[in-house]
């Protein structure tokens, strides 16, 4: 059974344990606008705390995925009467974002189809997994236009490594979806839309097959991984592993595996 949900730019499908949000201003390729931030920011608020959702597929409408920042509202606003002090707390407010969409404790897939420009391309840097179609565009435009891709170079890095991300960054690259296969920036790449969806179900199954906790558990750790010195690392990880192993999780899927049945997550 799935349900749907419609906001000013957003179609919310909830199928079961899964999540589609859909991007939904095609005509002007899906950009990140002040509406439609605001309104993945309240999905990402409500995803934070609902764990009854294990997965979420982003996707534009129109085979778009998201052609970045608003230009036009930037000339308007942030080249009129606006302050440094108001850009910039414009700015932070757009790395907290990324940052709660990187660290949501839900497997997140990111399904690319035709332009991934910018901020787009940071957003689809968070995702756990990024799926793409081969004539997919991807691009990094800002310094073409005299800005920088402030907040969201670390997630670039992140996914690229340093040195394709430095070499990406200051040419203002334009890849396809092959070739950011190759590069790091995709994961998978498939031929066509309907190959794309197909991989998104393979996906999908696999997900739904693991703990939904220790999901959770190992992308904290994970995000703590590239943040904390090692003996620190050390520290925390094993505390986890201590939580885990005793937890309902473990118990479960040790005694599913030793009873040679699905354990009670699995679908």
């Amino acid at each position: 059974m799935s349900s749907q949900t419609k906001t000013e730019t957003l179609i919310l499908t909830r199928e079961a344990a899964w999540m589609t949000v859909r991007f939904n201003q095609p005509r002007i390729k899906n950009p990140l606008t002040r509406e439609m931030t605001a309104d993945l920011s309240a999905v990402i608020a409500d995803l934070e705390s609902d764990r009854t959702v294990r997965g979420v597929t982003f996707r534009g409408e129109g085979h778009t995925f998201c052609a970045g920042g608003d230009l036009k509202a930037f000339r308007e606003i942030f080249q009129g009467s606006a302050s440094e002090d108001s850009i910039a707390a414009f700015s932070r407010d757009a790395g907290d974002f990324m940052r709660r969409l990187d660290s949501l404790p839900q497997v997140t897939l990111m399904l690319v189809e035709g332009a991934c420009m910018a901020g787009g391309l940071g957003l689809a840097c968070c995702g756990d997994l990024v799926l793409a179609h081969q004539d997919a565009r991807f691009s990094l435009t800002e310094t073409r236009i005299g800005l920088l891709p402030a907040q969201i170079i670390p997630y670039i890095v992140n996914r690229m490594g340093r040195r394709s991300a430095r070499r990406f960054l200051v040419t203002a690259a334009s890849v396809d979806g092959a070739e950011a296969a190759r590069i790091g920036l995709a994961d998978f790449v498939a031929p066509d839309t309907e190959a794309l969806e197909a991989l998104e179900k393979q996906v999908r199954t696999q997900v739904l097959r693991c703990a939904p906790g220790a999901v959770a558990d190992t992308k904290a750790l994970l995000r703590s991984s590239d943040r904390d010195a090692p003996d620190v690392y050390v520290a925390r990880a094993a505390d986890a592993f201590a939580s885990c192993m005793l937890g309902d999780e473990a118990r479960e899927g040790i005694a599913s595996f030793v009873e040679r049945r699905k354990p009670a997550w699995a679908e």
